[in-house]
């Protein structure tokens, strides 16, 4: 059947599919998040009407919109392999430039720049992903503390600020005002005396939640599951040393991009997924699992340490508290880690990626 034109279909309709959602990743990260932030950031900086908020993040989100113009262009119409004629003019060199963007249906100019976006994406797996796939499983297994013990250390730093506001207002006892410094002081003491106080009440009320006794009650779960996902980094460990190491010694070389013709070292994961593609969907069931852990541990990975440029912290992810600003980072950062997702599962499995459990037929 594949003599007909039954797989020139299926590989048009799996390529229409890609370019749709690839362009939606590329409309996301460089048209509808950097709009909404510039907005959100404009109505926090003036307080003014909709439409001048619209406008000034329309005139920042334009600049994104230049720079994914230009990574189009560049992936359009800079071939890799110019063809050397001598007689051949500029004009003649234009029109190669446009018969290759043409015959190749505007697929180059999207490889490059969703490639682009997979460098920046790789950028965060290493930050986010790589913390995440420690920390996730060492939170589970040390636990938080309780809500029990955090209202008894409330309750003592209450008793020290009103042992300590009793033996600044014992001064004045005898009719003497306090000074200037005493009285700020015992500003001060009160505000924090205020503030443990709602702190008490608030971690009476996590106290007595359904919510608290859940967790409590599946602790030994949440070990159980943190000695698993410590295996499991340990697996993808293994599988991208051993499958880069093959790349490094049997591959074609850095003109192929690494292409390794069969697998001469496999791995763990490599040899397991041919094996359930055999029994549908078991595949699909690994690979979608493998997918959400690398999902989880970046999300695990921006929650511990919040979202940085460089040296500097610009915001940090907490519950009920995260902004929206930090959110619309947290989306980006998480669409950039699954594009870099789908190059690395390649390199884990490279045998299923490119032929699952099929093998050529020698003549």
């Amino acid at each position: 059947w594949a003599d007909a034109n039954v797989s020139r279909q299926i590989e048009d309709t799996v390529l229409y599919g890609y370019y749709t959602l690839y362009s939606i990743i590329l409309f996301c990260v460089f048209l509808w998040i950097p709009f909404v932030y510039f907005y959100y950031e404009e109505k926090e900086d003036d307080d003014g009407n909709t439409c001048t908020q619209v406008k000034t993040a329309l005139k920042y989100t334009l600049g994104f919109i230049t720079i994914c113009a230009v990574l189009l262009l560049i992936g359009a119409f800079v071939p890799l392999d110019i063809p050397n004629k001598k007689n051949s003019t500029e004009w003649e060199k234009v029109k190669l430039l446009f018969e290759e963007f043409g015959s190749s249906h505007g697929l180059t100019a999207l490889s490059f720049s969703i490639s682009s976006l997979t460098v920046i994406g790789m950028l965060a797996a290493i930050t986010y992903t790589a913390y995440g796939m420690s920390a996730l499983p060492l939170n589970l297994i040390k636990g938080t503390t309780s809500a029990a013990y955090e209202r008894l250390e409330n309750t003592e730093d209450i008793e020290e600020v009103e042992q300590h506001l009793l033996r600044i207002k014992s001064k004045c006892r005898d009719g003497r005002p306090l000074s200037s410094r005493d009285r700020r002081t015992v500003q001060q003491l009160e505000e924090r005396l205020r503030t443990l106080r709602r702190r008490e009440r608030h971690l009476e009320s996590i106290e007595k939640s359904w919510w608290t006794k859940f967790c409590e009650a599946i602790r030994p779960l949440k070990i159980v599951w943190g000695v698993f996902f410590i295996i499991v980094a340990l697996l993808f460990t293994v599988s991208l040393f051993l499958s880069n190491l093959d790349k490094a010694l049997h591959s074609a070389g850095f003109d192929s991009g690494f292409i390794i013709l069969g697998t001469n070292l496999t791995n763990p994961l490599n040899m397991l997924l041919p094996v359930l593609q055999t029994v549908f969907p078991l595949d699909y069931i690994l690979i979608t699992t493998i997918v959400m852990y690398f999902i989880f541990t970046s999300m695990a990975g921006i929650r511990n340490m919040g979202i940085w440029f460089f040296w500097i912290r610009l915001y940090k992810i907490r519950r009920g508290k995260t902004r929206p600003q930090a959110l619309l980072f947290l989306c980006m950062i998480l669409l950039l880690i699954v594009l870099h997702t789908s190059y690395m599962i390649y390199s884990l499995a490279p045998q299923y990626v490119m032929y699952g459990s099929q093998k050529y037929l020698v003549q």
